[in-house]
């Protein structure tokens, strides 16, 4: 089974699946409200915004593992989000990024290496995964990289579709 093929469910509870942004590259993220990095969510939503329409997308996971800091309930991240950062990339149901209750969209992501070779389990909140157009992980890059970061940048602009 592929990315593309494992089920999930929208933060407002709908069926879905990363096969809806197939042929597109995405920045699949787990993500905190109430974490020191969560003002990255501005960050992510001006990257959504700035490089949509050629083909790319933010894709939060909000994951309560790191701290408690992913507390609350769908409606209340998804009320959160919105008021706050004004987000408008997808958002997924609460997952477990590690352990044995890791989702099998992060079983797939945490293959990814990051820029010093790394793999395996996610650190924090906040730590992002870019996949290609077709599926594949092609990069990892940790929780203190800012999504305005020049590398994690010219990552996403090499993986545009159009």
């Amino acid at each position: 089974m592929g990315i593309y093929d494992i089920p999930l469910t929208t933060l407002a509870g709908a069926p879905a699946s990363l096969g809806d942004f197939a042929g597109k590259a995405m920045l699949v993220v787990n993500v905190a409200s109430r974490c020191g990095l969560t003002p990255q969510y501005a960050d992510l939503e001006q990257l959504h915004e700035q490089y949509a329409e050629r083909g790319f997308t933010v894709v939060g996971f909000p994951c309560n593992q790191f701290g408690g800091q992913e507390p609350g309930s769908a409606e209340e991240i998804q009320e959160f989000c919105s008021a706050t950062y004004g987000v408008t990339f997808p958002m997924f149901d609460k997952v477990e990024v590690n352990g044995p209750g890791r989702h099998p969209v992060y079983t797939e992501l945490v293959t990814a290496t990051d820029t010093d070779g790394n793999a395996g389990d996610v650190q924090w909140n906040f730590e992002k995964f870019l996949v290609a157009p077709d599926g594949a992980v092609v990069g990892r890059f940790r929780p203190r990289v800012v999504p305005t970061d020049a590398t994690l940048v010219a990552a996403i602009e090499k993986q545009l579709p159009r």
